[in-house]
């Protein structure tokens, strides 16, 4: 029997779009798209001529978390025992954020709809998201009693601070629009409609940058939070002497 594809790839000169792609439930997890999520990344990492990623969903939801179907039979990534079901998200659906953190190239989140329990946690370890206008979002895991098994405990909190993430984890609230623009957890609200061409004019307008600069800011950027001062600064005098002396650093001089 031939494996179910739930994520889509596509490029677009510098831009890739990796699409969840298992609308049916609205893109909730399954072990397949954990490992053809991971696979899409290291596509478009190994790819030279792709800058920029967007991740967005199919259909009406970005990403809806676990399989609420499969919580309930006990099936997939929520069988077994408790040593079982630690290996089994050691081995699976953290998989996920492991690569990303290792994912030099920018990743923008278009979050077309619904981003709920797991959705949204994977939608805080994009660089940047931006949501459509409708867009639901929401830690929710307590509401199926729950914990946030792939990280996302770490990920809200270094999105929007640890006082506002430890709010949204334990009502499992949603929050949309304006709220969300000023909770930090998204960085731009945009019609429904509009969503994945603003997305595209952003991810263009990164990938136009020079490549090199553009991926040691990313690194700097993250390596350096949270951490001291003194780390900070050596990274980033390494970092630029790597830099100053590429060729792509005199071209953006106009040299």
């Amino acid at each position: 029997m031939s494996t179910p594809q739930h994520v889509r790839y596509e490029t677009d000169g510098p831009l890739a779009t990796i699409t969840l792609d298992r609308p049916e439930a609205r893109n909730a997890y399954s072990d397949e798209m954990c490992v053809q999520l991971v696979a899409a990344l290291d596509r478009a990492s190994a790819d030279a001529a792709v800058r920029c990623v967007i991740l967005t969903g199919a259909g009406k939801a970005f990403h809806a978390g676990g399989d609420v179907k499969a919580m309930k039979e006990r099936s997939g990534m929520f069988a077994g025992e408790p040593a079982e079901l630690r290996e089994r998200y050691v081995r699976g659906i953290q998989a996920v954020p492991r690569r990303i953190a290792e994912f030099e190239k920018p990743l923008l989140a278009a979050i077309n709809g619904p981003a709920i329990g797991a959705g949204l946690d994977l939608a805080c370890m994009c660089d940047l998201r931006l949501a459509a206008d409708d867009a639901k979002l929401g830690s929710t895991f307590v509401k199926v009693g729950l914990v946030p098994g792939d990280g996302g405990a770490f990920f809200l909190a270094r999105t929007i601070g640890f006082p506002r993430a430890l709010e949204l984890m334990l009502t499992g609230r949603l929050v949309q629009g304006a709220e969300a623009l000023a909770l930090g957890l998204v960085h731009e609200i945009v019609p429904g409609d509009r969503l994945l061409a603003r997305a595209r004019e952003l991810a263009a307008q990164i990938a136009a940058l020079p490549k090199t600069a553009v991926q040691l800011t990313k690194r700097a950027a993250y390596r350096s939070w949270p951490g001291d001062q003194a780390a900070a600064l050596e990274l980033a005098a390494t970092y630029q002497g790597i830099a100053q002396n590429l060729p792509e650093h005199r071209q953006a001089l106009g040299d």
